[in-house]
């Protein structure tokens, strides 16, 4: 199907196409073929998000948005985005170390959280689970989500930490793609390290992940054994710990 087929097929000039192909030199603006449409057209809505990756640049052939280095102070605290109203907003970080449930509102609408985000100190990104027997699309599709909020985040100045999440092993270089190597990632190790089959598929993915963004600093939240996490520490890595929300209140007596 030609150019003009796709065009007629998409409708009269609603959306703003163009297109790129390597065989027909066709020139196809990323994306926004399905989704940047324009204003003059009445009920039309970007279900897509496609706002969130505007300004992004991307990495890899999946085109992940990239997510720019953070150099400012580390978290002190984080805070479960279900908790957000308990805390001091301004000195946390908050976090999304939890059920997808609890979270998924903030892809449905991003723009009507926005002003809550603006109010915490930085932005762990989300962490939308990537199951190993997930299809491989979902898993892919869960990182670009995490990742395009946090291109849009930051693209209003608000600060935020990649948040490296893998499935299974075809998902551990894709876990990587558009973050910076030598800078500070986040992980969660919440609900892992029980099962030995998920400890296992944790540190192969984590070994990955070191391996290939050596970063210098790793923010932890959820639980720390030694036998995981010394030999990062060994190779010069700053080792931060963030206790799982159930284990404060474990420790502090709750039930």
């Amino acid at each position: 199907m030609g150019t003009q087929g796709w065009l007629e097929r998409l409708g009269k000039p609603t959306y703003t196409v163009s297109v790129y192909h390597s065989r027909l030199d066709i020139s196809i603006e990323r994306f926004y073929y399905m989704v940047k449409i324009q204003s003059s057209r009445k009920g039309c809505r970007d279900v897509f998000n496609a706002f969130l990756v505007e300004n992004a640049n991307y990495a890899g052939k999946e085109e992940i948005p990239i997510i720019n280095p953070y150099s400012g102070t580390l978290p002190e605290k984080m805070v479960l985005f279900s908790k957000r109203h308990q805390i001091e907003k301004e000195l946390s970080w908050l976090c999304f170390y939890e059920d997808d449930y609890k979270f998924e509102k903030i892809w449905r609408n991003p723009k009507l959280h926005l002003e809550m985000f603006s109010k915490f100190k930085g932005i762990i990104l989300p962490d939308f689970s990537l199951f190993r027997d997930m299809p491989y699309n979902v898993q892919v599709n869960n990182i670009y989500r995490s990742r395009a909020i946090g291109s849009w985040l930051q693209s209003l100045g608000i600060s935020v930490i990649p948040n490296i999440r893998w499935g299974d092993a075809r998902t551990y270089d894709i876990a990587c793609l558009g973050v910076s190597k030598n800078n500070v990632i986040a992980v969660g190790s919440h609900g892992q390290m029980k099962d030995l089959d998920d400890k296992r598929h944790f540190i192969n993915g984590l070994d990955y992940v070191v391996e290939k963004l050596r970063p210098i600093t790793i923010l932890v939240y959820g639980a720390l054994p030694d036998d995981v996490f010394d030999w990062y520490r060994i190779q010069g890595i700053n080792i931060v710990h963030y206790p799982s929300y159930t284990s404060l209140v474990y420790n502090q007596g709750g039930a």
